[in-house]
């Protein structure tokens, strides 16, 4: 064993080892490369699998692993519990030995613990064959107030805590627990800390399920829902010791009912044996008795609520769990546009031949939750709906299939499972862009805007003029999605400059429905691009100003993409000569028979002794429109001059 270090410590790395020798490597280097000063803490609870042998080799060659060893406690609690004794860290974190940190985890979340003087901090988890909470990291949080936050749904330990409030309110592992001993750990933490942090941004912890199912959550029996529900009074009566009642203890007891009381009455209930289900719903019911106010019960989610009422009734907690749990069939059969309304027709059903069940169609924005009830007709499975996308605010809308039967609600994800040759139609403008697609698990969802999804489209010159010193005006035709005409879209021409990717926007206005123009002074020396802004809804977009027909196979490109091939080369002509023929390829009505402006040698001026050239052409890749604009001096002048007359 080794010494204690004199040096500045900031985390102490906690972690109790128990047979996980084919684990112990990954973790313990993942430990090993967190940047930041730490002291790794381990505790072997009486390992006979080589985990000794082995901890004793990374014990010799890295001094900040100290290793302690003890005959087998039966569980996490003792274990961590004696290395917080010995920990020096200004911070402690807990890490089991078969999970791992990802890069840079405790770098991160140090950082944000100084920012802010967090006493907890969360990062961010990763499941590998094991379910891990979700809804605590959509967004960095500096500081998530418990009432206002989901941070009390996630009760693991495996997070950064601050030591001195572990010290100064004695906060241990309850070592009579051999499962839910971090709940209680956490739960008594939470109380206490005074700021919450979230790093949600990145992967910090790694949780991962063991193949053999040794882990103490794996083992049968590790979830008995009577043990469970003995076990969880002791942190919900930690709990109500210490905050008073109110919002704040209804909020929290929300995640006790859901997760760990009236949970125990879905799928565990049905594994149950019939003379055990009546003791689950009586242990259930002396809890609600004590703890489930109306505060909690407005909190919870219909299904929870219809299980509160049924307490007396097992035959009907049998029903609802097994709607609950039955496994729900769903298949696109067809998804195509009939004027502005997305026709969404599927078979939707419940296993087990349920009858009463009622389908329907339901749109929730990805970033805001806000929900949209899609009418839909249906008989038997079959149903048919028409989604009207002019009424959808700007966003990306998921679609779902809903279920409800025995008043219970089953939302489930829609489209990965379709009849082939079904696809999504082309985005459409209908007010803002509409873009059907399919997300990379196959399921269906509507960016209204092109938030996440890209939007085809295309801009093309039909006219170009120069005025004077370096003054060129454009015209052009704008179309997106299946080609519909887009001008009212267009907000800007923006010219970028290539090498230094400076950029100058002028405004753009609509020449009838498909049209639009803009004037822009190019008077400084570089290669200057041209890029059309839309507003299609959501974030401005950016398609191309190209010069001649598109090849169809680009057409679908995404703004700022756009290619056009098979196209007479311009490039190497003086300023776009030759009539290159636009005729039937502008994208708008009326556009047919235009054709390029001869733009000449393209625009000379002088400015003082320096002569000025500005030349357009199109790009050799996807035929952008491009103007290099060069300044010479008085001598380069002169030199040009004898050498073209030579």
């Amino acid at each position: 064993m080794k010494t204690e270090s004199s040096r500045h410590v900031d985390v102490s790395i906690v972690v109790p080892v128990h047979n996980c020798r084919p684990y112990l490597d990954r973790c313990l280097t993942s430990l090993l490369t967190q940047r930041v000063s730490k002291e790794i803490v381990i505790v072997d609870d009486g390992s006979t699998d080589g985990s000794r042998d082995l901890l004793a080799d990374y014990a010799d060659k890295f001094p900040e692993i100290r290793v302690w060893h003890q005959p087998a406690s039966g569980g996490a609690a003792g274990p961590r519990n004696r290395a917080i004794a010995h920990s020096t860290g200004r911070y402690v974190f807990f890490c089991d030995a078969d999970d791992h940190l990802g890069p840079e985890a405790l770098q991160r979340m140090l950082a944000m613990a100084e920012r802010n003087g967090s006493d907890i901090v969360l990062g961010k988890m990763v499941g590998h064959g094991r379910k891990v909470p979700t809804s605590m990291f959509r967004e960095n949080r500096d500081r998530a107030p418990l009432g206002e936050t989901t941070v009390y749904n996630t009760l693991t330990c495996f997070k950064l805590f601050r030591r001195e409030l572990l010290t100064r309110h004695q906060i241990r592992f309850d070592e009579s627990l051999r499962v839910g001993e971090d709940i209680v750990f956490s739960v008594h933490a939470y109380c206490h800390a005074r700021t919450i942090s979230v790093v949600a941004d990145h992967d910090c912890y790694h949780v991962v399920a063991r193949p053999d199912g040794s882990s103490v959550m794996q083992e049968p029996g590790s979830r008995d829902p009577l043990a469970w529900l003995r076990m969880i009074r002791t942190p919900i009566e930690l709990m109500t010791r210490h905050i008073p009642e109110g919002p704040l203890r209804d909020h929290l007891m929300r995640r006790h009912f859901r997760f760990d009381i009236l949970g125990q009455l879905g799928a565990p209930f049905l594994a149950a044996a019939a003379a055990e289900r009546g003791a689950i719903a009586r242990e259930v019911a002396d809890m609600c008795a004590v703890w489930l106010t109306d505060g909690v019960l407005d909190r919870l989610r219909p299904i929870d609520r219809l299980r509160a009422a049924s307490l007396g009734d097992a035959g009907r907690l049998v029903r609802l769990a097994r709607v609950e749990t039955a496994p729900l069939r769903r298949r696109l059969t067809r998804l195509e546009w009939t004027g502005d309304h997305l026709e969404i027709s599927g078979r939707a059903s419940l296993s087990d031949s349920w009858n009463g069940v009622a389908v329907g169609l339901l749109l929730r924005e990805r970033s805001t939750g806000a929900e949209r009830r899609v009418p839909v007709t249906s008989v038997a499975d079959v149903f048919a709906g028409g989604v009207e996308v002019s009424r959808l605010p700007p966003g990306v809308w998921d679609v779902y299939v809903v279920l409800a039967c025995e008043g219970v609600r089953r939302v489930a994800r829609f489209g990965a499972d379709r009849d082939a040759g079904v696809a999504c139609p082309a985005a459409r403008l209908a007010g803002a862009v509409a873009v059907p697609y399919f997300t990379r698990p196959g399921n269906l969802s509507i960016d209204i805007g092109g938030h996440v999804a890209a939007v085809p489209g295309a801009a093309r010159l039909t006219r170009a003029a120069w005025g004077g010193k370096g003054t060129l005006t454009i015209e052009g035709a704008v179309t997106v999605g299946d080609g519909r005409p887009a001008a009212r879209c267009a907000r800007h021409v923006v010219w970028r400059e290539r090498s230094s990717g400076s950029e100058r926007r002028v405004p753009a206005a609509a020449v009838g429905g498909a049209g639009f123009t803009a004037t822009a002074t190019l008077d400084a020396p570089g290669v200057w691009e041209a890029e059309l802004e839309v507003d299609l809804g959501g974030p401005p977009l950016r398609y191309p100003v190209q010069v001649g027909g598109a090849d169809p196979a680009e057409q679908a490109s995404v703004a700022g993409q756009s290619g056009l091939a098979g196209q007479p080369d311009l490039a190497g002509q003086p300023g776009l000569a030759g009539q290159a023929g636009l005729a039937g390829q502008a994208g708008g009505a009326g556009q047919a028979g235009l054709a390029l402006a001869d733009l000449g040698p393209g625009m000379v001026w002088w400015r003082g002794h320096r002569r000025w050239t500005a030349t357009a052409r199109a790009s050799k890749i996807r035929r952008r429109l491009v103007v290099t604009v060069l300044v010479r001096g008085p001598r380069a002048v002169v030199r040009r001059t004898i050498r073209i007359g030579r």
